[in-house]
């Protein structure tokens, strides 16, 4: 039987490189039987956390309305939660950081969604593969305190322009990360 695969996607270029990994994620996953729903970051009215711990007091996940309220039932049902983004100056892009930093009550006694799986698929335009750390230990740490265990992570490096990702393995690598799940 497939599981439920909550996509989360980080990157505004629409043709970009960690969207090409994500639509073979995508593809890979649904032809295995998986059923994916996707929410990018970007096109989403997601604020930051203001902190006040009245999470899921109000019927639903923020207290604030948000369209984080709309992804907030997905990642509940769902058996694996997949991140994708670029790396914006070192670190996590500020529209997919803000629904990560909402995943705080998950965390909270009473709220709690240990088990699921977590992915990471990343790219990043230099050539160092410790340029992603700034995406990858915050992903890591996270599924750490939601006690998710890491099914696996996609870090390509070396795709600056639009259709670089071509020129690596980092679509057939997102593909395969589909049978991890």
């Amino acid at each position: 039987m497939g599981k439920k695969i909550v996509v989360i996607t980080g990157s505004p270029r629409k043709n970009g490189n960690s969207l090409a990994m994500t639509k073979a994620f995508i593809e890979a996953a649904e032809a295995r039987g998986h059923s994916v729903t996707r929410f990018d970051a970007v096109s989403l009215n997601v604020g930051g956390c203001h902190a006040c711990e009245t999470c899921f007091r109000s019927g639903k996940a923020c207290s604030f309305d948000d369209d984080f309220n709309s992804i907030a039932p997905a990642i509940l049902e769902a058996d694996t939660i997949v991140y994708t983004m670029p790396v914006y100056w070192y670190s996590i892009p500020a529209k997919i950081k803000a629904v990560i930093d909402k995943t705080f009550p998950f965390g909270m006694e009473g709220e709690n969604i240990a088990g699921k799986g977590c992915a990471l698929i990343c790219c990043c335009a230099e050539e160092d593969m410790s340029v992603m750390d700034g995406v990858r230990i915050p992903i890591e740490r996270t599924a750490a305190l939601l006690k998710w265990h890491m099914v696996g992570e996609v870090l390509i490096p070396g795709v600056q322009n639009a259709g670089d990702i071509e020129k690596t393995d980092g679509c057939r690598q997102a593909a395969a990360l589909a049978e991890k799940i």
